[in-house]
């Protein structure tokens, strides 16, 4: 059999029928209701927050969701974030806060949609208000990377206590072809730039981006999404009995020093 490539990871974590978020959370969770909307502009169906329960522990959810068939794509916006998903995505890290839920979010899209209106109404300070947000929630977070991570897109909602990739999951920057139209002025080059890019999860172990890579069933998850699931249900109820655990300062100094790769105390 043929080594698989980076870009052949970059085709499989872009898969139409892999398994998307809502289908892990059906799968998953004992219940799950969704919650709507950022209080102040619309609802955004490109990331799906609410509250599940599992093994008696409830959790906040925050899922970045793919659609499957135009329709679909449409309702989701392609799986690009507006800035209302993301403040979206606040209001529930902050309520978990308040309501001592672990929080839960699963990556899946190729960056937030870079649109006029969607400037226009505050992009890049939505993701950096998200990510300074989950830096300093007071409660555990694990974030899995089911898909494609793309971008500020992805870190939005993945600066977790633990972060977690799929065996075929991609985590990066940009997508390849923008990397080799900015590095080489040559989309084309798309499969040497995913090589170059390490966005692998084996990749990004090595480099301690993420803590653990959960294998797929019979080597991809769209198989098996069952086994999928349940192993990433292990791993949710193992990972939550850890990170409970620990109290808050801990909690806090530990995601503090992983970031920032430093000593000392939190700034949150």
């Amino acid at each position: 059999m043929d080594k698989i490539t980076a870009w052949d990871k970059v085709q499989i974590a872009r898969d139409k029928d892999r398994p998307t978020a809502l289908d892990y959370i059906e799968n998953i969770f004992d219940e799950f209701m969704e919650l709507h909307g950022d209080r102040d502009y619309m609802e955004d169906g490109a990331i799906v927050c609410g509250v599940a329960s599992l093994n008696g522990i409830n959790y906040t959810i925050i899922a970045e969701q793919k659609g499957r068939d135009t329709k679909e794509n449409i309702k989701r916006n392609f799986g690009m974030p507006n800035p209302e998903s993301y403040k979206k995505a606040i209001r529930f890290m902050k309520q978990s806060e308040k309501f001592k839920r672990p929080i839960i979010t699963f990556i899946d899209t190729k960056g937030a949609y870079p649109g006029i209106g969607a400037e226009e109404r505050g992009q890049g300070q939505a993701i950096a208000k998200a990510i300074e947000t989950m830096s300093c929630v007071k409660v555990p977070t694990i974030s899995y990377v089911i898909g494609e991570g793309s971008s500020g897109g992805a870190l939005a909602v993945g600066v977790a206590d633990s972060v977690v990739m799929l065996e075929n999951a991609i985590y990066s920057i940009l997508s390849p072809e923008g990397y080799a139209s900015i590095l080489w002025k040559d989309s084309s080059r798309k499969e040497e730039a995913a090589d170059k890019m390490r966005l692998t999860a084996k990749d990004l172990l090595e480099l301690d981006v993420i803590d653990k890579i959960l294998l797929e069933p019979e080597g991809n998850a769209k198989y098996d999404i069952n086994r999928m699931s349940e192993i990433i249900k292990e791993d949710i109820i193992n990972t939550t009995n850890i990170l409970m655990k620990k109290d808050v300062v801990s909690l806090l100094a530990n995601r503090y020093k992983k970031y920032r790769n430093m000593g000392g105390n939190t700034k949150c």
